[in-house]
């Protein structure tokens, strides 16, 4: 019923409902943390840890739960059978939109262990979700540019060193981190600017892939392959929230992790070809499936 109010009482309420749900969400968040921290005994802090989760997760499932009540959108999504709560996985996804970090939430929340990402340094400090990302241990990462290495060549490694730091606790959890591998959203000025040899996709960047794979190490069993489509066309967050996203598409394929593919991607060059030669191969053929997700005709799963 709130889907069919005009967009003048629907988006208000339905920015109001996110944003309660948000604070209330955040309170049970800071909470938990409270008590890990003052409370020095690592049987309770692991089970403040699983409880930090199941708050995310509640989180995340009450906002699938309004984006459903205030919008219309179709959901067609394939390769969920066989996923596992206790895996631990490498998501490797294009990036189409901001909507896409929701659409994976909405695929993935209870099905396979809270998806985490890697986040900019400086993201910390956003006001109450910077807080919250570091209470649910998203490892945040500090790269520094070429130009500075070159001024200080006494921080070259640090950043991995820092990154393999914020990992280590992801050797006793199951996890699943998250990596847009094309380093930024699809439009089509900077897929003209790419040169991309891909119709729907950017150039993947392989360094950060193996830069997750060597600060993970043996932690990781499995990569989950997604694909995301809107065949309506770019989308914002606000298209969301207005309930103008008609249709999202998603393929998931679970792949072997190679243990090939781990290694000092920087410093050895003939891992870094190696890499890169399979980062093109699996862009290739996630090109050919986007091609595919584009010209199905429509469908109504929602892959709950």
């Amino acid at each position: 019923m709130l889907a069919s109010l005009p967009s003048f009482l629907r988006v208000p309420l339905a920015l109001l409902a996110l944003a309660l749900n948000i604070g209330l969400h955040i309170v049970f968040i800071f909470v938990f943390t409270l008590f890990k921290l003052i409370v020095p005994v690592r049987a309770f802090r692991q089970a403040c840890s699983r409880a930090l989760v199941a708050v995310a997760e509640s989180w995340i499932g009450v906002n699938n739960m309004l984006f459903g009540v205030f919008t219309r959108m179709r959901w067609q999504v394939d390769g969920l059978a066989g996923l596992r709560r206790d895996g631990n996985y490498l998501v490797l996804c294009n990036h189409q939109s901001w909507v896409d970090i929701p659409v994976l939430q909405k695929v993935f929340n209870r099905r396979i262990p809270f998806l985490r990402f890697f986040l900019k340094q400086e993201l910390i400090w956003v006001p109450l979700l910077g807080q919250a990302w570091w209470a649910l241990d998203f490892p945040f990462m500090k790269r520094y540019s070429p130009q500075t290495l070159l001024r200080h060549p006494e921080l070259q490694g640090k950043d991995r060193e820092a990154t393999r730091r914020a990992c280590e606790k992801f050797r006793h959890m199951p996890v699943s981190v998250m990596n847009f591998a094309e380093g930024t959203r699809f439009t089509p000025a900077k897929h003209d600017a790419q040169h991309s040899p891909f119709r729907y996709l950017l150039r993947p960047k392989a360094g950060g892939v193996a830069f997750v794979l060597d600060a993970m190490g043996e932690a990781l069993h499995a990569i989950l392959d997604v694909t995301i489509v809107y065949p309506y066309g770019p989308c914002t967050i606000a298209d969301l929230i207005a309930g103008r996203v008609r249709e999202v598409r998603v393929h998931v394929r679970e792949r072997p992790l190679q243990r090939e593919l781990i290694g000092s991607y920087d410093e050895d060059a003939a891992f870094r070809g190696r890499v890169k030669a399979w980062m093109n191969t699996l862009w290739s053929e996630k090109d050919a499936q986007a091609a595919r997700m584009q010209l199905a005709p429509g469908a109504d799963s929602t892959g709950e």
